[in-house]
């Protein structure tokens, strides 16, 4: 049997169709990690535009 540790507290975790939470070992684990991504404290990182947005063209810029 495979196992992992939990991504939130370590605890090893069977990698299975019965394991119902994982990779997480348990709901509250879970919850901690969706909690995390919503309070933005986990982000995934967007890649910055070298020109900035005063170096766009008037014709690139879409206004609202």
């Amino acid at each position: 049997m495979t196992q992992i540790p939990c991504p939130t507290c370590k605890t090893k975790v069977i990698w299975n169709c019965s394991s119902n939470y994982r990779p997480f070992c348990s709901i509250r684990c879970k919850q901690i990690d969706l909690g995390e991504w919503a309070t933005e404290s986990f982000r995934i990182p967007e890649e910055s535009d070298e020109r900035g947005v005063d170096n766009f063209k008037n014709d690139e810029i879409i206004k609202y």
